[in-house]
């Protein structure tokens, strides 16, 4: 059984290993990354804050208590970089297909069923509100708990769950507006 982030990253700090920074990075790099692309920024500027927000880590500017998982402290981390990033310049959406990466199949027609419904599920998921899809994302992609998401969004449980209702209605809504089976997807 691979060991706890928790443990790697208190390694760290005993220790100052540079491995167990890389180890947490490793785990952890390409979904901040998505995560952060799907808030608006451009797939450049989400590495780019996913870079600072390791840093922020490595270097202990900012403080874990052991409250939520590593991973939950880092995406807050990650999300509040991202927002002082949004606030500072103003942006133009990203398209999520922008980072659709689809895995070889040893049958071409069954890639190709998937590529298509990835294609229509991103392109559902682009047309809603950030909020919204950074929810879905959180707990869909990340598999990230109500109490976990809730501290990255800085919200309730209660304001999670209903995010999530509105979120899948949204989503639905969206499926069915462009001619595909929702219930394929939800």
């Amino acid at each position: 059984m691979p060991e706890s982030d928790e443990i790697i990253y208190t390694r760290f700090l005993e220790k100052g290993a540079n491995e167990d920074i890389k180890e947490l990075m490793q785990r952890h790099r390409e979904g901040l990354t998505l995560f952060l692309h799907g808030m608006g920024l451009s797939l450049e500027d989400a590495e780019e804050i996913m870079i600072d927000s390791f840093v922020a880590v490595g270097m202990g500017r900012s403080v874990f208590y052991g409250k939520s998982s590593f991973k939950t402290w880092l995406f807050s981390i990650g999300r509040n970089k991202a927002l002082n990033h949004l606030k500072a310049r103003r942006f133009d959406t990203v398209s999520l297909n922008d980072n659709i990466k689809y895995s070889e199949e040893k049958y071409p027609e069954l890639d190709m069923l998937k590529k298509e419904r990835d294609k229509v599920l991103y392109l559902a998921l682009d047309r809603l509100k950030d909020e919204y899809r950074q929810i879905l994302y959180l707990i869909y992609f990340e598999d990230m708990s109500i109490e976990d998401a809730a501290r990255v969004m800085k919200k309730t449980r209660k304001q999670i769950y209903n995010l999530i209702l509105r979120s899948k209605e949204a989503l639905k809504k969206e499926l069915t507006e462009s001619g595909a089976d929702s219930e394929l997807f939800i």
